[in-house]
């Protein structure tokens, strides 16, 4: 007769194959932790952008002049390239990352699941872009670091019903950040880095502790 061992051991296999089929568990903590390396080094360049153009991030929060504004419009094309260029990079390493994941572990890396969890995130982002994209119409600068943190923590949220729940602490602290740098607009840039560098690095690194550092690999 099985022990009583056996039994909890059968349980938990179960368990973890409802989750497999339920969730998409294939994320890297490695991609978090290349995400937040690329967000910092954007976050950096930013601030080599405004001191250059001899921008204080005092004077675009509280102030509206022609000079402000007309030197943060001649910075737009670059800040817009810095933009893409790292969503574009932490794109690629997430993807990577996560692909060698899902070959080591012999999980697939696409689904339905997998097509849930990007639907659920796509959305919250999708109005946060629009409203960035209208507040820096406005001018309201200031406001720019604070929503991108906002939206992008309710994305997570969203998300993490498809996948593993470290992604849903994520946003809450994301959630966290904006709240608290809509309070302290002068130091957006600091928040920023905080929320996609900091948080990203300490996520990835908690990921890959939990469930990649034991994890053995069904590659022949």
């Amino acid at each position: 007769m099985a022990t009583e061992n056996e039994h909890i051991q059968a349980l938990e296999e179960i368990k973890q194959m409802m989750d497999r089929g339920s969730r998409f568990v294939s994320l890297s903590g490695w991609s978090g932790i290349a995400a937040g390396i690329c967000a910092l080094a954007a976050a950096w360049q930013t601030g080599k952008y405004l001191n250059e153009y001899g921008i204080n991030t005092n004077e675009s929060v509280t102030k509206s002049n022609h000079t402000v504004d007309g030197n943060i419009l001649q910075l737009y094309p670059d800040l817009l390239i810095l933009a893409v260029t790292t969503f574009i990079a932490a794109f690629f390493f997430a993807f990577l990352f996560t692909w060698l994941r899902s070959r080591k572990t012999g999980l697939p890396i696409w689904g339905f699941t997998a097509r849930k969890v990007i639907i659920s995130v796509a959305v919250p982002m999708i109005v946060g872009v629009i409203f960035i994209w209208r507040i820096t119409d406005l001018r309201a600068y200031g406001l720019i670091a604070p929503a991108c943190l906002l939206f992008y923590g309710l994305a997570l949220i969203n998300g993490s019903k498809f996948t593993l729940s470290e992604v849903r602490y994520l946003g809450y602290l994301q959630l966290v950040l904006g709240i608290i740098n809509l309070w302290a607009m002068s130091y957006g840039l600091y928040f920023w880095a905080a929320g996609f560098g900091v948080l990203h690095i300490l996520y990835g690194i908690v990921m890959w502790n939990k469930y990649e550092r034991n994890e053995k690999s069904v590659m022949q």
